[in-house]
């Protein structure tokens, strides 16, 4: 469920990433949770997903601790002014899951708040024909890490130039340049004289790119990945 964003904060939703190893086992998950949602929901989320994994004991502080860290930071930037940069941004996709590896990269328009991750992966799924139900939240997943950090970025570099008073002083002259020159880009992009139809020697890099594996691909990938100590599988679970 997500809760009303403040004005200056418009990502209700920030990705999770665990990877905890206890007594030999390892416990590996990436999904959303709503910032909003009250601090006993982590302890009820971390015994059930202890409960309905059979994992030991020893993983219930280790989850409750490491997702009360994360809201922490996310928390922390919360309502703070952010860096006005480009607004078009790219957005990149490379992932493999379970016998699917899908390619693609495409424009997303920080200034449009009715974007969402979800509704684009359930489209791109099904214009693709993708019957695998985890590969939807993978890609809505990717998209929202990736905004995040860009949402991160902005705030940092927003601080920065305020903590310092020589970056107060470049804000005056620097923020109202930088702003007008991405919008000078954008009207470049989009003016009269150009058009939104790309030229027909880029195609090849924005279009989705759908590879299926074999048995004996999935299983060298993961070993390669196992190896070099992450397995490669994004898995999205829902905050209870």
């Amino acid at each position: 469920m997500k809760s009303p964003a403040s004005a200056s904060w418009k990502a209700p939703l920030k990705f999770r990433m665990l990877d905890i190893e206890v007594d030999g086992q390892r416990y590996k998950d990436a999904f959303t949770w709503n910032p909003y949602d009250p601090d006993s929901e982590v302890v009820m989320f971390a015994k059930r997903t202890v409960k309905d994994l059979k994992l030991s004991p020893g993983f219930l502080p280790q989850i409750v601790q490491s997702i009360q860290s994360q809201l922490a930071t996310f928390r922390s930037y919360e309502g703070q002014d952010m860096y006005v940069g480009d607004k078009i941004i790219p957005i990149k996709l490379d992932l493999q899951v379970n016998h699917i590896v899908i390619r693609d990269q495409f424009l997303w328009d920080l200034n449009n708040f009715d974007s969402d991750p979800e509704e684009f992966a359930r489209t791109l799924c099904k214009d693709l024909g993708i019957e695998d139900p985890e590969v939807e939240p993978a890609i809505a997943f990717a998209i929202r890490e990736q905004l995040y950090e860009i949402a991160i970025q902005n705030v940092t570099t927003a601080r920065e130039n305020r903590i310092s008073k020589k970056g107060r002083r470049a804000a005056e002259h620097f923020t109202p340049s930088k702003a007008s020159g991405a919008a000078l880009d954008l009207m470049k992009l989009f003016s009269f004289g150009s058009s939104v139809v790309r030229k027909r020697k880029e195609w090849d890099y924005y279009k989705p790119v759908l590879d299926l594996l074999s048995n004996g691909d999935v299983h060298a990938l993961e070993a390669k990945e196992e190896r070099s100590g992450w397995e490669g599988k994004l898995v999205l679970r829902e905050s209870i």
